[in-house]
């Protein structure tokens, strides 16, 4: 069973639009995690690639290790070129938004925001700058600036097959496509499908995708979805789950010749995504020797210094 990797079967459903199709390009736009979540990694595991738009750098970094064929972009898309303000959400990413009201809301998940100046360009101008005459899909989740990115394309010349756009508020789930559905339905665009979230659409050139593409959301059991295959150390069913055995096993062994530096980082990295805080915070004893006391018995069960049965 194929494995989804988005929140509600948005890849699943445009893999029955593009029937299989081995090579194609997409733009994501408020692309997030390049694996979690995402839209465009099923595709791109099958052989596609495209430009991803993703304003937090911690994320859009990630693109160029996991998924070096893509073009990721560091900024924002709007109806304007130029700068604004942007606001990031601290651990819950999918909060983070151009639209303040909204970074408030995760204030009730117990997240904070900060405000940042960052660039903006419009889509018409992110598609002139990266030659995309041919797009198959464009995938817009910009936690309530959608509007602002259809405003901004320029539909005549750069012309999505199919469209996938975020239709609700973030948060409250209430209805947010009047806005901007009428002008898409205007530049000949034709809604094929609303699957609760997101709302299709597919250019009236291409009567084939729309017949191809559900016009109801599919049954949730069709495909594996990522939070039911856990973490891939812990999960025997994971795909993965070999792999970071052997991965875990190294890392342990090696401990010991971990640069100080990176024990620092992987430290402030086990708070990344935890609403949880550790029991302990260990950092301010890196350089004691009761630390390396610590590295050196959490390694012998795996160097070889310690005989364990498995």
């Amino acid at each position: 069973m194929e494995l989804s990797y988005t929140q509600n079967l948005e890849d699943y459903h445009l893999s029955l639009a593009f029937a299989d199709q081995t090579r194609g390009t997409y733009i994501d736009v408020g692309a997030g995690h390049p694996v979690a979540d995402n839209v465009s990694f099923w595709f791109y595991e099958r052989g596609w690639h495209g430009v991803v738009v993703e304003p937090q750098a911690r994320l859009a970094d990630l693109y160029a290790r996991l998924r070096p064929r893509d073009v990721a972009v560091c900024g924002l898309v709007g109806r304007n070129s130029g700068e604004t303000d942007f606001h990031v959400v601290d651990r819950l990413h999918g909060f983070s938004t151009t639209v303040e009201r909204i970074a408030l809301k995760a204030q009730q998940f117990g997240a904070a925001y900060r405000t940042v100046r960052m660039p903006m360009m419009t889509l018409a101008q992110l598609c002139a700058e990266h030659e995309l005459n041919e797009i198959d899909f464009l995938k817009v989740d910009v936690e309530g600036g959608e509007a602002d990115v259809v405003f901004g394309g320029d539909w005549r010349r750069y012309r999505p097959k199919v469209v996938v756009i975020e239709a609700v508020m973030p948060g409250s789930g209430e209805p947010a496509w009047a806005e901007w559905e009428p002008f898409l339905l205007a530049q000949g665009y034709r809604f094929a499908l609303f699957d609760t979230l997101n709302r299709f659409y597919v250019a009236q050139e291409h009567p084939d995708i729309f017949a191809r593409l559900p016009s109801e959301r599919a049954a949730w059991d069709k495909v594996r979805h990522m939070y039911e295959i856990g973490r891939a150390p812990e999960n025997p069913s994971h795909p993965d789950h070999a792999l970071a055995q052997e991965l875990a096993r190294g890392f342990w062994a090696s401990l010991p010749y971990l640069d100080r530096n990176l024990i620092a980082e992987l430290l402030s990295r086990a708070r990344i995504g935890s609403r949880r805080s550790p029991i302990q915070d260990f950092s301010a004893a890196i350089d004691t020797e009761s630390f390396r006391a610590a590295l050196g018995r959490i390694a012998c069960g795996y160097d070889g210094g310690q005989i364990v049965d498995e």
